[in-house]
């Protein structure tokens, strides 16, 4: 970290998905780069434009990348590793030296690395899950390279590992009585709802990868919501339970006066105030011991993954066909377009009426993410939210696919999926391939709806065309007027 800093870097760009970037990406935007320290861009988006959203703001020459996967193996890591490594070698003729490699032994990222010459290879703890990761060479080599200061965040994660040491009674285990609550309350109260103060406003997103994919299986699980646009309790279904995060500094009346105007309307509250950010590393580990116990409870084993795998599967068979026969193979019904209306709005309103109390309805974007691509795909989930009063979720694909993705597949048959894709502006080759990034993501998306639709999953698609924040726009209007 100290030699990236001499050198002058200016930013380091994470490449990886799922437990490769969520903490690091957390740790960016809750604590920011240290004085003269590079930034950090988390690149964990397949979609062209944001590929060349991320380039754009590159000076390459000052630029280091980090390809980070556990397996070695995850496709978009390595499409995103050679289009970038490409773009370096034409510039600067020697590009190992602007790659590092975070992986476990023995993959063929390590080889890989070891071929090209690499700066460097941070070799992980092989028997650490991903999504329980942030304490490992995955969470600590962004962390450090944006000048965090690791060894304090890691000595709050050890008070509390020690908090839940074999002689800790039961109910002074803070993690084992979190995990109790989350537990118990998943069989009538299984949709977790997160509000944070601002300095804390990304890490439910890494809790929620933890929650979904470590226990959303065998037809149970927890939903955590994320994001969701503030509404009165009224609009809120008997089926929550919510947790507000705050920190010292922050100003925390509007979540105050939140919080006990829920608990006032019946709903299970929690509140979790940290002293400082670097409180994080308690929090990391207590939610990770949580989760575990949590799984105890249900009955579900909370270090698998088991349905994650059929989505890439369908994903690599629709890779393999040739454009023209997938085009053929795509029928109005798998996909829906903004140009025809009429059929649009009969689509949609059959879908939302498949909508009963406890479900919850999940936003699928396969979009290149951006502060107004957000504000518009909030616009159609809060419209959603009104319109049927069931809990909302909203994430970027295929980013997706790698934290709620196995909930989406594993978890209990209530979720309905509104999946958006558009036409990218101008596709991007990946190097050493014969394949695009619109291909990817577009076999991506399609792989993914196949897979919900054989898990027998109520799900919509819709092609947002060349304009999608527009589409957006449209869509929640659509959704307002339904009768």
């Amino acid at each position: 970290a100290e030699q990236i800093k001499e050198e002058g870097k200016t930013h380091v760009v994470l490449l990886g998905m799922g437990g490769s970037s969520l903490a690091p990406e957390v740790f960016q935007m809750t604590f920011g780069n240290a004085r003269d320290y590079p930034e950090l861009i988390v690149l964990d988006s397949t979609h062209p434009d944001a590929v060349a959203a991320v380039e754009a703001r590159l000076n390459l020459s000052r630029t280091l990348f980090l390809v980070a996967s556990k397996s070695g193996t995850t496709l978009e890591t390595l499409s995103l590793f050679r289009y970038f490594w490409s773009r370096v070698e034409a510039q600067t003729g020697a590009a190992g030296d602007h790659f590092v490699a975070i992986t476990d032994p023995g993959t063929p990222l390590q080889k890989l690395a070891e071929e090209r010459k690499f700066r460097r290879t941070f070799r992980a703890a092989s028997d650490v899950g991903g999504r329980y990761s942030a304490f490992t060479d995955f969470g600590l080599v962004p962390g450090a390279l944006i000048g965090l200061d690791i060894h304090r965040l890691l000595d709050s994660g050890r008070m509390a590992a020690e908090n839940s040491a074999f002689c800790v009674l039961e109910d002074e285990a803070s993690g084992l009585v979190l995990g109790a609550a989350l537990g118990e309350l998943a069989k009538s109260k299984d949709k977790l709802t997160f509000l944070t103060s601002t300095s804390l406003r990304t890490f439910p997103e890494w809790i929620e990868q933890l929650i979904a994919e470590s226990l959303g299986k065998d037809g149970k699980g927890i939903l955590p919501v994320v994001g969701e646009p503030p509404v009165s309790p009224d609009l809120y279904g008997r089926d929550r339970f919510f947790v507000f995060f705050t920190v010292e500094g922050d100003d925390r009346a509007d979540l105050e006066d939140q919080s006990s105007e829920l608990e006032k309307s019946g709903h299970p509250v929690v509140r979790i105030h940290l002293r400082e950010k670097l409180d994080l590393g308690n929090e990391i580990f207590r939610w990770e011991v949580a989760v575990a116990s949590a799984g105890s409870i249900l009955g579900i084993h909370p270090f698998n993954q088991p349905d994650v795998q059929l989505a890439k599967d369908f994903a690599r068979e629709a890779m393999e066909t040739k454009e023209e026969a997938r085009k053929e193979t795509e029928s109005p019904e798998q996909a829906l377009s903004v140009r025809d209306l009429e059929e649009l709005v009969k689509a949609m309103s059959a879908w939302i009426d498949q909508a009963y109390p406890q479900d919850y309805i999940a936003v699928h974007a396969y979009l290149s993410p951006s502060s107004e691509m957000t504000a518009a795909l909030q616009d159609v989930r809060l419209e959603l939210l009104r319109r049927t009063k069931c809990t909302t979720t909203l994430g970027y694909g295929p980013r997706f696919l790698h934290s709620t993705g196995q909930l989406h597949k594993g978890g209990p048959n209530r979720g309905l999926f509104l999946q958006l894709f558009d036409e990218p502006r101008a596709d991007v080759p990946i190097p050493e391939t014969d394949y695009s990034f619109g291909t990817l993501i577009r076999a991506q998306a399609l792989g993914d709806f196949k897979a919900l639709q054989k898990k027998g999953r109520r799900v919509i698609r819709v092609n947002l065309g060349k304009e999608a924040l527009g589409s957006l726009d449209q869509i929640a209007g659509l959704i307002k007027a339904l009768p």
